[in-house]
């Protein structure tokens, strides 16, 4: 009897470390805000996907009309993340969120600033 206790046990462990360990995948999309110099952020839309597997953070982001871009971060002890995404000519953008159970947002920040809450897909 003990030995079928401490098994299931073990397997509920496993079974729980498991689904603990899932990716989990975000999205926003959203019309961008105004920077200095530039007037047409806000007729430009752009859709965020980010995928959070541990500490890792992997996103995609889109410009509609433009080519799809990524990015990699890691999520520190508080649940922030800070990165670059390259952009044509070489330029970047700088990507910065907040994946936490209080809080899930993004914000892309370069020639337009792109910035939401992050909704569980």
């Amino acid at each position: 009897m003990r030995t079928f206790i401490a098994a299931g046990t073990a397997t509920a462990l496993l079974i729980a470390g498991a689904a603990a360990a899932e990716p989990v995948a975000y999205t926003w999309t959203g019309m961008g805000t105004n920077v200095a110099s530039s007037s047409k952020c806000s007729t430009y839309k752009m859709t965020i996907d980010v995928t959070v597997d541990g500490k890792a953070v992997k996103g995609v982001f889109l410009q509609q009309g433009r080519a799809e871009r990524h990015f990699e971060g890691t999520l520190n002890d508080k649940g922030l993340f800070k990165t670059k995404a390259k952009l044509d000519g070489g330029s970047t953008m700088d990507v910065t969120g907040t994946i936490s159970d209080k809080e899930n947002r993004v914000l892309l920040d370069g020639y337009c600033k792109f910035e939401g809450k992050l909704t569980k897909k």
